[in-house]
């Protein structure tokens, strides 16, 4: 979407008119040539709509805009094979809704259009519970989000005549699913995004049409848009080739893109690490943890620890993975606190490789310990004096963990087949059962004591929130009267229950 726009900009730079319909013209015909990706060609799909509505008009009012962005809407959405709502198109349907009934009470620019920003707003965050594989990643739309910031970008300068400046350096405060209108199955069913722009012929009088109903039958995500000059091709296929063919059909190739999504996919999905950037050491004390789970992520955060590593049982991070996030951390002296026995060791190779601070490994084995270490850090003693006394604090906390059987096994004298629930009380088996909030429950039974005064429940990606609540509330029925029970969203894989008991 980006590429799309600054297309639309640069030709716009060559412009020195003041013409309205004629700015809108020049707009949509750049975007329609510099568009990638699905949301890219249906961005310009709606600035075509601007064009065609604000045709001849020197200048337009928010009655103008609006009728205009209902014309792209209606493109946009017989463009795409198969309309998907919770997409950007959702985000620019309801804003249009939005600007029409806004128009109605005052027709001036400023005040439709800061309507449909309002709107476009509001319908990215119901984007999620539209689309479940956005609520799964617990994400908004990409696309909404991009056409939110160009609608933005709008207002700046039809309310306040300021063009807002382009920065890459900022990045996007909501997270968004990287993704287009009709591509949001978890399986990619076909391996090439084929993208062409074919220069039509003026002796060729065949419909664009039928260049589309004949991509239907070779792929999906199939989108083509056309003025007098060119036709926009994209289609996802498994004959990038036959695509390329038939479009010469049409006119001369002027661009061509296919990428293999298959292989991209792969990619990303090995590359999604964390980036951490290198610290100058100014501040006194910084803390390293290694935790998975989005939730325990903000949880060590919220205790105090500036950078967290992406790791636990059976996704061991790598020595350099713990450096990188020390050399983050803005301290003379980190504490790094690997959460896992599996961890210490490559935790503690990088205590010779950092020369520049003074890095101290708090060996901490499990979730527990780490979240009581950092309870019990005290600012007024030194990084070693703090280290003894983080651990001294961790030892007396006991961890149960509610999980699944990876493999069949026999344990005191029962069968246990792979995939049942099981229960482990500071590492040992102790529990198999049908369910991980019968195996919770059990396991707390074994855990609290008369002396036990707060426990804490971590609920991982598995576990509902209705599931979790459940733990909780017969968790508080049993304990609750003489302990201090808490209930985190950790969000955490492979383990459907971590249990604190201190």
């Amino acid at each position: 979407m980006s590429m799309t726009v600054m297309a639309a900009a640069k030709a716009l730079e060559e412009y020195q008119g003041s013409n309205a319909g004629e700015a809108a013209g020049i707009v949509a015909s750049a975007m329609l040539r510099g568009a990638r990706g699905n949301s890219g060609v249906i961005t310009s799909l709606i600035f075509r709509g601007f064009a065609q509505g604000l045709k001849d008009m020197e200048e337009v009012n928010g009655k103008n805009l609006a009728a205009a962005l209902g014309i792209g809407v209606d493109a946009a959405y017989k463009a795409v094979m198969k309309p998907t709502e919770g997409t950007i198109l959702t985000v620019a349907r309801m804003s249009y809704e939005a600007g029409v009934e806004a128009a109605k009470r005052n027709s001036s620019a400023a005040f439709v259009w800061k309507a449909i920003c309002d709107k476009a707003n509001e319908a990215l965050l119901i984007t999620p519970e539209l689309l479940p594989v956005l609520k799964k990643a617990g994400v908004v739309d990409a696309g909404g989000k991009g056409l939110c910031a160009i609608f933005e970008g709008m207002l700046s300068v039809i309310k306040d005549g300021v063009i807002v400046e382009y920065d890459d350096s900022q990045s996007v405060t909501v997270d968004t699913f990287d993704s287009a209108a009709a591509e949001f199955d978890e399986d990619i069913n076909f391996t090439y995004c084929t993208e062409f722009i074919v220069g039509r012929d003026s002796e060729i009088d065949t419909d664009p049409q039928k260049l589309r109903e004949y991509l239907e039958t070779i792929g999906d995500c199939v989108v083509v848009v056309s003025d007098d000059e060119i036709i926009k091709v994209h289609v996802h296929t498994e004959q990038p080739g036959n695509a390329l063919t038939k479009g010469l059909e049409f006119g001369q190739l002027l661009t061509t893109k296919i990428e293999n999504m298959k292989e991209q996919h792969k990619n990303v999905k090995k590359s999604k690490k964390e980036v951490f950037t290198p610290a100058e050491p100014v501040e006194n004390i910084g803390f390293v943890a290694v935790a998975a789970g989005d939730g325990l992520k903000e949880l060590f955060k919220d205790l105090g620890c500036t950078n967290v590593v992406s790791g636990g049982q059976s996704m061991n991070p790598s020595t350099d993975d713990i450096y990188e996030a020390v050399m983050a951390t803005p301290a003379k002296n980190v504490i790094v606190l690997p959460n896992n026995k599996n961890i210490v060791l490559a935790a503690e190779q990088t205590v010779p490789m950092v020369t520049d601070r003074n890095v101290v490994i708090v060996p901490t084995r499990t979730i527990p310990q780490g979240m009581t270490a950092m309870l019990n850090f005290d600012p007024e003693i030194s990084a070693e004096s703090n280290a003894q006394l983080m651990m001294d604090s961790a030892a007396n906390v006991g961890t149960g963990l509610v999980t699944f059987a990876a493999r069949s096994s026999e344990f005191g004298g029962k069968k246990i087949k792979e995939g049942d629930i099981i229960a482990l009380e500071n590492g040992k088996l102790t529990i198999t059962e049908k369910s991980p909030v019968k195996a919770l429950v059990k396991l707390a039974k074994n855990m609290v004591h008369k002396d036990s005064s707060f426990i804490t429940l971590i609920y991982g990606e598995d576990i509902s929130d209705a599931d979790a609540k459940t733990a909780y509330e017969e968790l508080c029925d049993k304990f609750g009267s003489r302990t201090d029970i808490s209930l985190v969203k950790g969000d955490q894989p492979i383990y459907y229950f971590i249990l604190s008991v201190e």
